[in-house]
């Protein structure tokens, strides 16, 4: 059970991706500017979480569904991946609504 939460992340990830690629969103439409976008947006995230770990905000806590990878002290592997599919996730909804709204 120890890696539950990071294969969720990645089923989910993928569902994003057979999304994007049935109706061309985001990395099927335009794989350079999608790539920037979810690079930019992961870093601006990342950057958030040090500052967060440093001050004492953030901190990864102890659950059974975590896989006990870091990748620095108290950021986990599975904060990059979920900061990954947020950041996709969130491109994905946007080219949706946008693909919508010039139908009206």
């Amino acid at each position: 059970m120890a890696f539950l939460y990071l294969g969720g992340l990645l089923v989910s990830l993928f569902g994003m991706v057979i999304i994007d690629r049935k109706y061309s969103l985001a990395f099927f439409k335009d794989k350079r500017r999608a790539l920037i976008t979810v690079f930019v947006a992961v870093a601006v995230f990342i950057v958030w979480d040090v500052l967060g770990i440093a001050l004492g905000i953030f901190f990864a806590g102890d659950s059974p569904y975590m896989s006990g990878l870091f990748l620095a002290p108290e950021f986990p592997i599975e904060e990059l991946f979920f900061l990954t599919f947020l950041s996709y996730f969130t491109l994905i909804v946007y080219r949706t609504t946008e693909k919508l709204w010039q139908r009206t």
